[in-house]
């Protein structure tokens, strides 16, 4: 799976179906899936739940995917765990909380952070607030537990407008 064929063919079956075809843009579609070689825990997680089918038939979306080593960092047992157990809710509950409805760009963040007195906070689709604030050049997400992760690279955007930030750290939106 390390050809550009198949990280196409993985990046249109896994990456969150939101849209993204090799018809409309070929280079972008290839640039993008090349990014995608450190995200293998959540594209199976993403593929376990089967979120992929909502985040395809709405949009755009903000996407806060972490990197695999932001999951080994969390808890390669937990995570495996949650996608090896028979009822996917719990894993689904924290997917959702790394996505936002809406094309939420750097810039963007950076301006509601400026207008927030240096905070800003945004609604997951799983229904709980993410707090976003600057740490030097750093835009750094807060959950409700007070885990941080760093936006380490942004604005990877898709075509259905929706666009993803990589980040350092697994967020959660309760203890688990």
């Amino acid at each position: 799976m390390n050809t550009p064929a198949a990280k196409f063919l993985l990046c249109l079956s896994f990456i969150f179906s939101v849209g993204l075809t090799a018809q409309n843009n070929t280079t972008s579609a290839l640039s993008y899936a090349s990014k995608l070689d450190n995200h293998k825990i959540l594209l199976s997680a993403v593929n376990a739940t089967e979120l992929g089918t909502l985040l395809q038939k709405s949009g755009p979306f903000t996407i806060f995917a972490p990197s695999d080593a932001a999951f080994e960092k969390f808890s390669n047992n937990k995570i495996t765990e949650l996608m090896n157990a028979e009822d996917k809710r719990e894993l689904k509950t924290l997917l959702s909380y790394h996505i936002v409805a809406g094309h939420l760009t750097a810039s963007r963040m950076l301006r509601a952070i400026g207008n927030g007195n240096g905070k800003a906070s945004f609604t997951t689709i799983q229904g709980k607030k993410l707090t976003v604030h600057l740490d030097g050049y750093d835009i750094v997400l807060t959950d409700p537990v007070g885990n941080t992760a760093r936006i380490t690279t942004a604005d990877l955007n898709l075509e259905n407008e929706g666009v993803v930030h990589e980040i350092d750290s697994v967020i959660l939106p309760a203890q688990m």
